[in-house]
């Protein structure tokens, strides 16, 4: 039985460049757009993202890799951000819940999560809608228990599972998805 995982670390970096004691000038690609901060090596991804970069979309649940509120994509593989350093993100594609809309325009999962009201304190709700959106491209939403499956590395504390499975299912729906009987 496979059973998702979001990946505990990014690959090491090509290159940094190291400024002044304890910092190195990190270059991301965030959401699309290029940007650099300076910060210590030991530093998290899920840290720079918020600290640095003022990307607060991304919680911080247990910042021990335990319940995938941090998870973010890097070159569109889920990882945990706050067991990823971010300097192995060095010249990589970062993507956040900040970059799923399209300026107004909420991603498609993203709505669906307002309208099967798959969030309740909505804490976990930009890892699960990370997660709910890799899934489906992973082709792992075949039924609710493969969805559950590889949902399992995101906990939600208020329990909206079935509604967060419902939501998932709307969107691969409308895709026109593969599906078995839910």
């Amino acid at each position: 039985m496979k059973s998702y995982q979001a990946t505990r670390t990014a690959p090491a970096p090509d290159s940094a460049v190291v400024r002044g004691p304890g910092e190195v000038e990190l270059h991301l690609r965030v959401n699309g757009q290029d940007r650099t901060t300076r910060v210590e090596p030991r530093v998290s991804l899920l840290d720079a993202l918020r600290d640095r970069l003022d990307l607060t979309g991304t919680k911080k649940g247990c910042n021990q890799g335990a319940c995938g509120a941090c998870t973010v994509w890097v070159d569109r593989r889920r990882v945990l951000a706050c067991l990823t350093l971010a300097i192995t993100c060095e010249n990589r594609e970062v993507t956040t819940i900040e970059g799923l809309s399209d300026g107004d325009t909420l991603h498609p999962m993203q709505e669906a999560f307002l309208d099967c009201d798959a969030l309740q304190c909505g804490y976990c709700t930009p890892g699960q809608i990370m997660s709910a959106v890799a899934v489906l491209a992973e082709g792992h939403a075949g039924d609710d228990t493969e969805i559950r499956e590889w949902m399992s590395g995101n906990l939600c504390r208020c329990a909206a599972y079935p509604h967060i499975r419902a939501a998932i299912r709307r969107v691969r729906d409308a895709q026109g998805g593969d599906r078995a009987t839910d």
